[in-house]
């Protein structure tokens, strides 16, 4: 037979019924019908049903048919066919044909699988099998598995074509790719460093880059103008539910743009990336200062979907008699408030005084919540009889009160602890009742931030230290001066989800030392740590700027998924640790000597590997428990004693090997009987209170925990 070009499983249609074809994939799904086999076969494409019957496949296919199991890796050769009328699958791209094998080649096997790949059901009217609940470390560690899922298919091939569509833009606009280095200097940008020790410079280290942000400034000294790269960053942070310890950025700076211009250009390339999954943002995106987003929404990453606003009181109580407002303002304090507008009857007197002014709120961090209801045309809460006639009524002019509206005020000495508060409670509220529409999309500039913020020790940067202020007349060592500067930066914000962000930069070196001085940096550690990069600005470095987006974060708005490792191909867990690799994971001791690690190789010891450690210390190793100095007497007697009773016993038995049990050993065996499967365990009522579930197995807290 003349070889068949591989054809693909989805793209397979009626005006290709009668031509032979070639196929190669994954057994998705089986069905056994006796004498007919029928299987759905897989490739990236899509699935096509496959039919082996004695009425048209040799009988050594249909012999070897009956062999294949999920996953099988295999080459078939057949005719395609129309399917029997009422048979059809409307639920497959392909549920009008079939595919008449005639030939089956097993290319690889499939051991038993971890959980079920398969997405389709293969009746007509079956639809989309139901989801199964798989532990996502399970998930994590058979990745490659996960990964044949068409969903996870789709997913990553949607987020290249998003990607692309941003690469095709940037090239459109006359921007070039270049790449930066991975390991680079450890500079502050506002996270830990991740530190790659070097075998060639014994005890100094590289760092994994937090972002390119002093190799892209350094391109635009070179004179390339418009630069972008999508790269791989590092940032060893705290963990989050929607954070990773590696992440992918588009990165963009161009030269001689001021803020407008690079905010109009971004917003055109994340309309089309937005566009890729169908979804129309509206234009032009709006313009918000932070001061204006932290005062009504509490937070400098707003969600527009939905109102309940952020509305100032503190004027009204200004000469209230309510001790507790009172004593907050005597204290300099700030009372703000939102109109949960006609939920009267979903918020009940019993929910807002006992969940949310007892639990919810204090959980935000304020120490409570004033609530208010609005019935005709009146205040009615515990504490209206503390209020003047006066102060009500400026109450319900001020929030636009009306019947059925709820207001609900929190108070407190800290203004920051207020609008946090009271922010955190709006995206509370707003998802308990429903006001946020998740198919809508609002994306908003957040501008004018604060360049420093607020320390122990002074001041520090508000986003990184080459961040342009909104002017040059300041003196660095005056932290309040300081901290009332403006920066010249934007954050692109949608749905309250900060996609990316970025900012005018520094090019006047002079400007940059008194920044580096403000942030309280000596004259010897600016230049170890930026003298490259001052001497660079010596050299003509034009005006420039430039912004960053969080790709994965992007990707997952784009397409909907609740988490950006579904959007990621190989992610760590919520632990920043991989179950597939085992990641991160111990080095051998040669390793550590070799590279001179923290001077373990001069010391000859490697803390819980040594040999000639102190038997205390190895059980502390070991069993992963700490010992604090009181207690480390009396655990080194035990362990002394144990040792000295192990001697005992080895010179006991002289050159006889020891001896464990002077009784006869005799196995206790069942009767030999088929096994079979505890029928609570196949339709789940087993697992019904197991705290979680992997596979087919209770998922326990560990014993040990590190």
């Amino acid at each position: 037979m003349p070889d068949i070009n591989r054809s693909s499983c989805g793209d397979l249609r009626s005006t290709h019924v009668g031509r032979e074809v070639r196929l190669a994939g994954w057994v998705d799904a089986l069905r056994d019908h006796g004498d007919v086999q029928f299987i759905h076969l897989r490739d990236r494409s899509g699935v096509v049903q496959v039919v082996f019957s004695p009425e048209v496949s040799p009988a050594g296919a249909c012999e070897l048919s009956r062999s294949l199991k999920n996953e099988f890796c295999v080459e078939i050769r057949g005719t395609v066919a129309t399917r029997a009328q009422g048979t059809e699958n409307p639920h497959i791209e392909t549920g009008t044909i079939e595919l008449m094998a005639r030939e089956l080649t097993i290319l690889s096997r499939a051991a038993t699988l971890p959980f079920p790949v398969s997405e389709k059901a293969m009746v007509a009217d079956g639809g989309h099998k139901r989801a199964e609940t798989v532990a996502e470390d399970l998930r994590l560690q058979y990745r490659y598995l996960d990964l044949r899922r068409p969903a996870m298919q789709d997913n990553l091939g949607r987020r290249y074509r998003i990607i692309k569509t941003a690469r095709d833009y940037l090239d459109e606009q006359g921007f070039i790719e270049v790449e930066t280095p991975m390991l680079t200097k450890s500079t502050p940008e506002g996270a830990r460093d991740y530190l790659v020790p070097s075998r060639h410079f014994p005890r100094k280290f590289y760092a994994l880059p937090q972002s390119p942000q002093l190799f892209k400034q350094l391109l635009m000294v070179a004179g390339f103008e418009r630069y972008f790269q999508v790269v791989r960053c590092f940032r060893d942070e705290d963990l989050r539910p929607n954070r990773q310890p590696e992440f992918t950025q588009l990165d963009l700076e161009a030269s001689f743009l001021d803020e407008t211009s690079i905010r109009d250009l971004t917003e055109e390339m994340v309309w089309r990336m937005f566009r890729v999954g169908g979804i129309e943002l509206p234009r032009p995106f709006p313009l918000m200062t932070y001061q204006t987003a932290m005062d009504g929404y509490g937070t400098d990453r707003p969600d527009l979907r939905f109102g309940l606003q952020c509305i100032e009181a503190t004027d009204i109580f200004q000469h209230t008699g309510y001790s507790i407002f009172k004593q907050i303002l005597q204290r300099g304090g700030s009372i703000k408030g939102i109109n949960v507008r006609g939920q009267s009857e979903q918020l009940s007197k019993n929910v807002l005084q006992n969940e949310y002014a007892k639990e919810i709120v204090p959980s935000f961090g304020a120490k409570g919540m004033t609530w208010m209801r609005v019935m005709d045309g009146d205040l009615d809460s515990n504490i209206v009889q503390f209020f003047s006639d006066q102060e009500k009524q400026a109450i319900i002019e001020r929030f636009d009160a009306r019947g059925g509206d709820v207001l609900l005020l929190i108070a407190d000495p800290s203004y920051d602890t207020v609008v946090s508060a009271l922010g955190q409670l709006r995206l509370h509220l707003g998802h308990r009742l429903g006001l946020i529409s998740p198919a809508s999309f609002c994306p908003v500039w957040v501008t004018d931030f604060p360049l420093f913020t607020a320390t122990e020790e002074g001041v520090t940067s508000s986003h990184h230290p080459f961040t342009a202020p909104d002017r040059h007349d300041f003196d660095p060592t005056d932290d309040q001066g300081l901290l009332r500067l403006r920066s010249r930066a934007y954050d692109l914000v949608v749905n309250g989800e900060e996609l990316g962000g970025g900012s005018i930069r520094i090019h006047d070196k002079e400007l940059q030392l008194k920044v580096f001085r403000a942030l309280g940096l000596a004259d010897d550690d600016i230049d170890n740590k930026f003298g490259f990069f001052l001497q660079a600005l010596d050299y003509g470095a034009p005006p420039h700027g430039g912004l960053a987006l969080g790709l994965d974060r992007v990707v997952a708005m784009v397409l909907g998924t609740t988490s950006i490792r579904e959007v990621t191909a190989f992610p760590k867990n919520r632990s920043a640790f991989c179950p597939l690799t085992q990641a991160p994971a111990d080095v051998s001791q040669e390793q550590l000597r070799e590279l001179d690690l923290l001077g373990m190789a001069a010391a000859g010891t490697v803390p819980g590997m040594e040999e000639d450690q102190k038997p205390i210390d190895t059980l502390s190793w070991v069993a992963r428990i700490g010992l604090r100095d009181e207690e480390r007497p009396v655990v080194n007697e035990a362990v002394e004693e144990a040792v000295q009773l192990a001697g005992l016993m080895q010179r006991a038995a002289g050159n006889e090997e020891p001896v464990f049990t002077p009784v006869t050993l005799n196995n206790r065996m069942r009767p030999p009987e088929p096994a079979r499967i505890c029928p609570f365990a196949e339709n789940g009522e087993m697992y019904r209170n197991a705290p979680s579930v992997k596979g087919d197995f209770f998922k326990v807290a560990g014993v040990l925990d590190q």
